[in-house]
Order: structure tokens, then sequence, then C-alpha cells
């Protein structure tokens, strides 16, 4: 649809100065097409050519075992929106927009997918957009009617409730509605220059000297034809054209000869012999009415972000350590030291204008509150004097909808820039991400203050091979462990290591290995992760016999898919996530995973038969400070000193900090 205007030259006419357009769309038939006849498909495969060969590989690739997906793949040229993900086309399309002043992105937006939660939310990117620094989202919401079985409901109601309903949301809606295609296509093109004209003034006006920076009501295209356009009205006595049976296969049995005679008058109709020579190619005169270069949607480079992408300038980490004379003697939370180094990041980078920040109204919560000491959140509503770091020109996206903040960020990487959406960890694994490329990298720790086990350079060393023995917890140097205890996450590790101080405290004799794990990959082998340990070096660390305790912060299986090829998988006991939780303090929730200190000793002893009835004392005590801790908070609402207050290598408990949301407004 938005491929028309290129067709007719009006974008060009109305608009030399715009640099370029990209479109989002979901289904891969009408994108791969549209790069075909632009010449851009044949340019990137070669084997694909602009001739009847090339036409004929094309068809049978589509959807086909061996060939290319029915819907929008990573490996359609001008795509970035991936075709199955329904919901997210308006994300995309804003993500895409931001820091890209001279791009308007066309998001054709289809009546079913109007019915999703996450594109309901995307309409709303209009309050985030800034005409004076950010390109421009133009909607085309196509009502055809219908989706698989059924009628969608934004085309079920009168077109002055539509409007309203757009309007309400900040646009200025144009309709255009029809089913003689020529007549559409010319009431389009129009319609599609009024838009641009507009956009270019939007544009203009923020920019201008002087101009204050105002929340325009953008233009929206409600594009009105019927489903399965141009399609036979009827197949087999059943109503096809503009009804749910033309959603993608309209009919099948192709083994009925009247199927194939209603296929070929069906594809006859669209009058091929006018629109290409003899040889399969596009006849010239109608080729070059597309743009030339880069130009072409379908070879626009911000769809290809590896072309723009530019490294961040980066601080260096080593300037935000936290002390740590002792493992354990300092608590700190996490979140808030990566918070002072995203800071400096937005900070060096400013005027790149390639770096945002995105969070579900969860900023400040997740202690990154010292980013908006050289930023402001972006907001494009109406901003009140009592209202608290927002403005248009903000570089922290905060908007409660999850959906919104991924689609957002998805986009913007996509398009050549950087961006975080809330997470946290340490510095050098903050770092390593921010300059990684072809990752998704998932970084997860916890907010709260915490001890702090390695000084920065054993940091380095230990992020940089992703797991490592903990010498300073353990006590089988120079000959074998008894039994391995594992940990990845904050709080596991925590547990961990009180769990090992109790087993020292009562079982001295036995040798535990404690090895911590930041990168997961390394878990899994060599073939199938690049950051996955050899068995050679996996067994050194784990054994290849002894009881293996691992202590996660998400769900046990996944340590076992990670692990199940490995020699000792078969001694390899996970505790983590078991989806049991409700209001009550933040060790309760540990025991009722069965993940805190008490379970694990209780772990250790059960497999390994050498301890028998000597430790039938600890698992006693263990099992009387486990209902000691429930008549604890039942009585008082808190965790008990012993366990709040717990350090490492530190007898009498100390004074901590409570957890409550009070560390938000620091």
């Amino acid at each position: 649809m938005a491929q028309q205007a290129f067709e007719d030259g009006s974008i060009e006419d109305a608009c030399p100065p715009l640099r370029a357009l990209l479109s989002i769309m979901a289904h891969g038939s009408s994108l791969v097409a549209h790069a075909y006849l632009e010449g851009t498909y044949s340019e990137f495969y070669p084997n694909i050519s602009q001739d009847a060969e090339g036409m004929q590989k094309l068809f049978k690739q589509f959807s086909f075992p061996g060939g290319i997906p029915s819907h929008v793949a990573p490996e359609t040229p001008g795509s970035i929106h991936e075709g199955g993900e329904l919901g997210y086309a308006l994300s995309h399309a804003y993500g895409a927009a931001f820091d890209n002043p001279d791009l308007i992105v066309a998001c054709v937006v289809g009546d079913g997918e109007a019915e999703t939660g996450a594109l309901a939310t995307g309409w709303h990117g209009n309050k985030f957009l800034n005409p004076a620094r950010d390109g421009c989202v133009l909607p085309i919401l196509h009502l055809n009617g219908y989706k698989i079985a059924n009628p969608c409901f934004l085309a079920r109601i009168p077109e002055e409730e539509l409007q309203k309903y757009f309007e309400g949301m900040g646009y200025k809606p144009y309709f255009v509605v029809g089913h003689e295609p020529h007549l559409v296509h010319q009431q389009l093109s129009e319609v599609l220059d009024t838009c641009v004209a507009e956009i270019k003034q939007i544009w203009a006006d923020a920019r201008a000297k002087g101009a204050e920076v105002k929340r325009p009501a953008w233009p929206l295209i409600v594009f009105r034809t019927p489903k399965g356009w141009t399609c036979p009205p009827e197949i087999d006595g059943k109503k096809c054209e503009d009804y749910w049976r033309s959603h993608q296969v309209p009919m099948g049995d192709m083994d009925k000869v009247e199927h194939i005679k209603i296929l070929e008058q069906w594809m006859k109709a669209y009058k091929p012999e006018e629109l290409f020579d003899e040889a399969g190619k596009l006849k010239s005169e109608i080729a070059e009415l597309a743009p030339a270069g880069q130009r072409r949607m379908s070879d626009n480079p911000h769809a290809n972000g590896g072309l723009l992408l530019r490294d961040l300038k980066m601080p260096d980490f080593r300037d935000y350590a936290v002390k740590v004379p002792s493992p354990g003697a300092t608590i700190t939370e996490s979140a808030r030291e990566m918070g002072k180094f995203l800071r400096d990041v937005m900070k060096l980078n400013m005027d790149a204008k390639n770096f945002r920040l995105f969070s579900p109204d969860e900023n400040n919560s997740n202690r990154w509150q010292d980013v908006l000491d050289v930023t402001t959140r972006c907001y494009m509503a109406d901003i009140y004097p009592e209202d608290d770091k927002l403005s248009p020109d903000g570089r922290v996206m905060e908007v409660l909808s999850e959906h919104q903040c991924q689609g957002w960020l998805e986009a913007y990487l996509l398009t050549g820039r950087h961006g975080f959406f809330s997470c946290y960890e340490l510095l050098s694994v903050t770092d390593h991400c921010l300059r990684s490329r072809n990752y998704v990298n998932v970084v997860i720790a916890g907010k709260q203050p915490a001890p702090q086990c390695l000084t920065m350079d054993q940091a380095i060393k230990h992020c940089t091979a992703g797991l490592g023995i903990w010498e300073f917890a353990s006590n089988d140097k120079g000959g074998e462990p008894d039994v391995v205890m594992a940990c990845c996450g904050d709080v596991p590790t925590l547990e961990t290591l009180a769990a090992v101080e109790l087993i020292r405290k009562h079982v001295p004799e036995l040798k535990v290995r404690v090895v911590n794990i930041v990168d997961l990959m390394t878990l899994q082998p060599q073939s199938e992760h690049p950051h996955g340990l050899s068995d050679h070096d996996f067994d050194a660390l784990f054994t290849k016999d002894k009881p293996i305790i691992f202590a996660f912060h998400g769900y046990p299986w996944l340590i076992h898919r990670l692990t199940y090829r490995r020699t000792n998988h078969k001694n390899l006991h996970v505790r983590g996530y078991k989806e049991e939780g409700t209001t009550t303090t933040p060790f309760d929730m540990v025991v009722m995973n069965d993940l805190d200190r008490f379970h694990l000793c209780e772990d250790v002893v059960d497999r390994l038969p050498q301890l028998d009835a000597k430790a039938a004392y600890f698992k006693q005590a263990i099992h009387e400070k486990l209902i000691e801790h429930k008549e604890y908070i039942e009585k008082w609402g808190d965790d008990m000193p012993e366990i709040a207050g717990w350090k490492w290598g530190v007898k009498e408990p100390v004074k901590t900090r409570g957890t409550s949301t009070e560390g938000d407004n620091v």
C-alpha cells in the first residue's frame, strides 16, 4: 500500500528532502514481491534473477520447505518486523522513528492485529514522538473486515465512531475506501501526498528556531478494501472475495481440474503480459517508476541496522569499582552502581543521539535514578510544574506496558542504535553487553542491597570466564571435593554461601567446592554455544562423579536442559523456582521454593551416604530452625535477625537496611 506512492512518484514530488521510508508489514508475500519488483531481492539473492526462471524460483520457494517463510522474516530485504509477532507493529514503528529525524515509517496494521492488547497500546507511541528530533510513524489501518474465521470489530463500527476513536488518541485520520483497484490507488496516492505534506509541515514548525515543541495531531490512514481483494468472488459455490474464506489459502485440493481452471483465470486476470517482457523481466517503463538505490523501501539502510551501527563511547567501568576489602564485607545495590555507569554512557553519547533506556515505569525502582542527572524522561503529553524530570527531549522511555518497551527497544536496536530495557548486573557484565554484537543479551540481577564478594579485578576475571571456583568459600584445594555447591543469581549465591558456612560448623571434615556461574551459556557444550565449556573443563570444575547441589534463581529444568549431555548430569540436583509464593518475607519466599540455606544443607547430607548417622543432629537442627523461622515471621512480620543480618565470615548478625520500596525514591 505505501509502495504505491513510490510507483506514482508522488512522494518524490511532494517531499524532495525526504531521506527514507521504512515499511512495517507482517505478511511476507507483499514485501517479497515488492523487493523483487524493485530489483533489491535479486541483488541480495542473485539466483532469484529478473527473468522467468528467477520468478519461478521465487514463487516455488515461498512458504515451501527449504525456501522462505510465508511471513516477513529476517532474510526479507527491507524488513525489521517479524511477521508472526502480532501486536508489535506500531511499537516497532515508533522504535524505528525515534532519533531518525528524516524517516517516515509506514506501518500497516491489519484489523485483526488491531484487536491485540500490545497493538492497542501501540497507538499511544505518539505521546513520546518529538517532531523536533524524531521521524514520523504513518499508521495505515487496513480494514478488510475479517481475520481467520470471524469479523473484525473495528471494521464493524460506524466511520464516525472510528474517526472519534483516533482523534481521541491524538491522530488526524484520513479514510480511503473502495473496491475498484484503479480508483482506490488514485485515492490512496492523493491521501499519501496530503499526509506527507502535513508531516513535513509538522517537522518544519517544530524545528524552526525558537519554536515551542508541542504534540501534533499526526496523520493516520484508514484503508478499507475487501478481504481477498480481486480474488474470485466465489469458489465451489461459496463466497470468497470480501469474506473470511479468502484468508491465506482460499482454495485447496488442487487435483481438481475445476480448481486449476479457477486459479489460471485468477492469475491471468492480472494481465502479466502487460507488465513483463517475453523473457519474464518487468518492463523498464514500469520498473523505472520505483526510486533508485537506497531510496527503495526494500533497500532502506534503516532496515539493515548493521550498516548504520556505530560503537558507543564508553567510560572505563573500572572507575566505578566498589571497594571489597574481603568477600561479603561490602553491602551495596548493584543496580544503583550500574545506574551511575549508564549515566555516564548516556552523557558521552548525547551528541550521537544513539542511546536510550526503556523501562516499564521502573527506572527509579530499578535504581537507575542517576541517569536522570544528565537527561529526563521523554514525555509529549501535558507536563505539570510538579512533575519530576519530564520533558520532550528526554532519553529515558517510561510507559507501564512492557510490550511497548520491548517493541520500542527491538526496533531501536534493529535500526542501528543502542539501548537497555531495565535489567541489572555487575558493571563488567554491563560493559560487555553494550559492546557486544549479534547477541540478545539478557542480564538478570537483584536491585536490593546485597553483599559484594569480588573485587573489580576478580570480577573481571570471573565474568570473562563466565563461571569459576570461589576459592574463599571452598576448602577442597589440593584434593577432591565431597560435594560441589553451584550457584547462579544473587539470592541463590547468598544462600549457598550461608549453607557452606553451616556445613563447616556442623560437618567440618566435609570437603566443599563452591562454583559460581554468571554466564549460563557456559554450561552448554561448545558445539551448542560459543561460550560453552569443553567437556574436559566442565568435568574438572564439576567432577565426574560427585554430587552437585545447584542453587538457581529460575526454573530448575533450565539447568537440566543446558547440562543433560554432561558426564555428571546424573548427580546434578537443582533447587530453583517452583512457582510457590505469596505476600511474605524475602527469606520465606526462598524457603517456600526449597532454595534456602537449610534445604541446601539437607540436600548435601542426603546425597552423601558416608555421613549417615553422623549428620542426624545436623538434620534435626535444620528442621528445628525452619520451624523457628515460620513462628518468628508470623509473629513479627520480618525475617529473623540471624537470617536478614547474615554476613560471610561474621559470627554476629549485622544490622541491615530493609528491602521495602523506599530505595525507589533515593
